[in-house]
């Protein structure tokens, strides 16, 4: 059966101290409710409702979705008033998984066990066994059908040595849902609509109420301030580091590698400590990622070294190359096979060609290096207005002397030769050698200048 999905995500997460609310906090450098989203997306939810209140403007500038209706709570009265905000978008002919914004590690097999489930009942809930269950509400079974959910203040001496508890989240369908909604009542201490209220009509109507759990308990652990976020975050990056030796890298230390995004790595990758990958990373065979290193949307080839304290970010680094340490590739560069680049090299929008170098001290930028040139130390390609980015060609075989400037659009040819301290602002033809510096003098018996008395 189709279903839609409605993502409850309309509270300020007061003890989060923060003007940012608390569905847009990141976990594992995504927005914990845009987590929530892609995942159920990817098991073909027909819509996803998501009931928001506070800071309704950030999270629409933040959060995108395919199928994402925005259901406005305008005043928080409790879980089932959230879902009414809903109920006119729902179909009476589908099933309506709810789900909480707060909970960003729930996993789609586990939301695909709750709608398999679902298809045996009337009503499926998820819940989990707790070692400590304070203060969460109780389920009370008769057998395996669930009766109630009590609350924990509200629960008996016998009903609160009960472990398994509510985790918010349920599927049903449509035509039940809206009818025990409208049915709803707020003659509580806190005048709110419960969601968990729905529970108790459906039994009391004969309905067939069942539940799935999740793997891992942490799946269904809400975020209610920061120590819960960097609870939460430390989980996910546990998570994430199975993943990667599961499919061959080799960590040195899981506890300390954080993944902020999508990652692939080939067969025997070595990922050394405090690594971080962010965004889409692919990672070839055979690569050794130095410690402190950032790569940032990249590729990297098989067989690469990629030495500690570099940078990558928007690069494509070829096979057999080697990077760092202290480099940093920014968006546009691109690194042919066996080229190299070493300590505190900078490349940003060029190509280094198939065996070309630059070890030491350098600048590329919008540049276009030739196979096997060698660009020397303290060398810089730069612009001679500061405004247009103009090109800099230099050709296979090249050697660009220490400590030169090369101010584009400047072409050098193939087999060139620019000598040390150079500044080129004119071609240099195939196998010639350019010196351009200004003609040293000596002056012999130079008199040092004596600093003046204060007075």
């Amino acid at each position: 059966m189709a279903f839609s999905v409605v993502i409850l995500a309309a509270g300020k997460g007061t003890r989060m101290k923060s003007s940012l609310p608390k569905v847009l906090h990141k976990v594992g450098g995504i927005p914990m409710v845009q987590r929530i989203i892609n995942t159920v997306e990817a098991m073909s939810a027909q819509q996803v409702h998501l009931v928001y209140g506070h800071g309704g403007d950030q999270l629409k500038e933040a959060i995108t979705g395919q199928h994402l209706n925005w259901c406005l709570q305008g005043e928080q009265l409790g879980t089932g008033h959230a879902v009414q905000q809903a109920a006119e978008h729902l179909q009476d002919d589908e099933d309506v998984m709810i789900l909480v914004g707060d909970a960003p590690l729930i996993q789609q097999q586990t939301l695909e066990r709750l709608v398999a489930v679902k298809r045996e009942c009337d009503l499926a809930l998820l819940t989990v066994e707790l070692d400590d269950p304070t203060g969460m509400g109780r389920i009370i079974r008769n057998g395996e059908q669930i009766t109630a959910i009590v609350e924990h203040k509200d629960a008996s001496e016998a009903q609160q040595r009960i472990r398994e508890i509510n985790t918010g989240m349920m599927i049903m369908g449509g035509a039940d849902l809206k009818r025990w909604l409208n049915a709803l009542g707020n003659d509580n201490a806190q005048g709110e609509y419960y969601l968990t209220d729905v529970i108790a009509m459906a039994a009391q109507e004969g309905k067939v109420i069942k539940a799935a759990q999740p793997d891992t308990a942490v799946e269904v652990e809400g975020v209610n301030n920061r120590m819960h976020l960097a609870g939460i975050e430390r989980a996910l990056q546990q998570r994430e580091a199975v993943t990667l030796m599961t499919n061959g890298a080799t960590l040195a230390d899981p506890a300390r590698i954080d993944v902020r995004g999508q990652v692939t790595t080939g067969q025997d990758v070595f990922i050394d400590v405090n690594v971080v990958l962010q965004g889409s990373v692919k990672i070839g065979h055979n690569v050794s990622i130095g410690a402190n290193c950032i790569l940032i949307d990249c590729e990297i080839g098989d067989n690469t070294v990629i030495e500690p304290q570099s940078v990558i970010e928007g690069a494509q680094v070829g096979e057999g190359c080697t990077v760092g340490p202290f480099a940093r590739l920014r968006p546009g560069a691109v690194m042919k096979a066996s080229a190299k680049v070493g300590n505190f090299v900078e490349m940003k929008k060029s190509v280094l060609g198939e065996g070309a170098k630059a070890n030491h001290l350098t600048y590329l930028g919008d540049a276009e290096v030739g196979a096997n040139a060698n660009i020397g130390a303290g060398t810089i390609t730069c612009n001679y207005d500061g405004v247009n980015k103009s090109k800099t060609i230099i050709g296979a075989n090249a050697f660009i002397g220490s400590n030169s400037s090369l101010v584009a659009p400047v072409k050098i040819g193939d087999g060139a030769t620019v000598g040390a301290g150079s500044v080129i602002t004119s071609e240099v033809r195939d196998d010639a050698l350019a010196v351009a510096r200004g003609k040293q003098r000596n002056i012999e018996g130079w008199n040092r200048p004596e600093k003046k008395a204060e007075s």
